[in-house]
């Protein structure tokens, strides 16, 4: 028999099942209330924490995995329960991305677990890159960081915003900042911060209220002169200025300080946007069947039928990108063709035609809140904004495949 195959093993099919439960018991029951009060749900995340589910150690087993899986299947499951409660729990993920795509192991070592605390003692964290003359341009970011050799500290100063996790004070939070060293050098001049909690100067500005994923706290970060450790640099001195070297001479850096972020965590925000497609298009299935209408299962009808066909297959298809991208990333396959980008467009779009699908499906049902996929719908459509919105993704892939920096 070929060893190639597309079945989860035992381990990630338990993990998906115990994942599920979760967002069946806790997560779903809970999602209309949070949604409503706008707040992050503390309640939620110290339940998840108490299971394993929000801790350091499930998020190490999980990049561990062998397959690059683990954390796409759990994404996916968590935001079949709700999108903005995930958020709530996984945004942490992304700031501990940041300090594991950049840091040295001594600082993966000190400061992940610290992101988490414990579930008597919860941490957050975050990560701190869009301003807001800088969302999908990230080159031209205008928080600067400065080295003061007498002390050994880096100053930073800047507005962060569109910020998962930014500002909260509630608990201990770990921000992650990317800023610039040397601007005259764009995207190739950035660096990685850890700002530790409650560092002086480190405050929350605007609070966003959003259209969805409202359980998900989003707000601006400033940065008032902040001072802290050299050490708090993400590599360490030396490789940020063997790599400025290289910058200054005209030589190309691979790694740069949100980019590989970004690679790793679209992937995974494609799989959140799996799990809201697919709650979207279970609901709708269940309803035609049992829905009727002039003497009949309206699923019995071509046009409600050709719907569910088209959003299975979408799904599906969606999500094979999702598993490529999550596999190549974790087995240190270059993306030659935008295929990290590639997942997320895919399942960010299909998110929202999906519950814009199952919205018709149900007519006026479909549209008032007593009924969940229209708070689906409005979830989905961040999908197609953060993490670069589609047309940044169109670019990254437009650019990939041909080698041509298309503007």
């Amino acid at each position: 028999m070929a060893d190639f195959s597309l079945d989860l093993n035992e381990d990630q099919l338990q993990i998906q099942k115990w994942v599920h439960d979760f967002a069946e018991t806790v997560i779903r029951p809970a999602a209309h209330e949070w949604d409503e009060r706008e707040e992050t749900p503390w309640p939620i995340i110290e339940e998840a924490a108490k299971i394993g589910l929000y801790s350091w150690e499930f998020v190490a087993s999980s990049f561990a995995d062998p397959t690059g899986l683990q954390l796409a299947l759990v994404s996916e499951e968590l935001a079949w329960g709700d999108a903005g409660i995930t958020l709530a729990i996984l945004g942490t993920t992304l700031g501990v991305s940041g300090i594991v795509g950049s840091g040295t192991p001594e600082q993966i070592t000190e400061w992940v677990p610290q992101c988490f605390g414990t579930p008597d003692d919860l941490h957050v964290a975050a990560f701190a890159v869009s301003e807001p003359d800088a969302g999908s341009d990230v080159s031209s970011l205008r928080t600067l960081a400065v080295y003061d050799e007498k002390t050994d500290e880096w100053v930073l100063n800047g507005t962060k915003t569109w910020i998962t996790n930014g500002g909260i004070d509630k608990v201990p939070n770990v921000h992650v900042v990317v800023a610039a060293v040397e601007p005259q050098l764009k995207a190739r001049g950035h660096a990685s911060f850890i700002v530790p909690p409650h560092t002086k100067g480190l405050s929350m500005g605007q609070k966003f209220q959003k259209m969805g994923i409202r359980a998900s706290h989003t707000a601006e970060v400033v940065l008032d002169d902040v001072r802290i450790p050299g050490s708090c640099l993400l590599g360490g001195k030396e490789k940020l200025d063997a790599r400025l070297a290289r910058a200054r001479e005209g030589k190309s850096s691979r790694v740069q300080a949100a980019m590989s972020t970004f690679e790793a965590s679209r992937p995974l925000v494609g799989a959140q946007a799996l799990g809201i497609a697919r709650a979207a298009y279970e609901y709708s299935l269940d309803y035609a069947k049992e829905r009727k209408a002039f003497g009949r299962a309206i699923i019995e009808n071509q046009g409600i039928a050709f719907k569910l066909a088209d959003m299975k297959m979408e799904i599906d298809a969606a999500r094979l990108l999702v598993h490529r991208a999550c596999w190549m990333g974790r087995n240190g396959k270059e993306f030659t063709a935008g295929e990290g980008s590639m997942s997320k467009l895919k399942a960010g779009e299909v998110a929202v035609w999906a519950t814009e699908q199952a919205i018709q499906i149900l007519g006026g049902y479909g549209y008032v809140r007593d009924y969940p996929v229209e708070r689906w719908h409005r979830d989905s459509k961040i999908y197609t904004i953060f993490e670069g919105t589609s047309e940044i993704q169109r670019l990254v892939i437009a650019r990939a495949i041909s080698g041509i920096h298309i503007p």
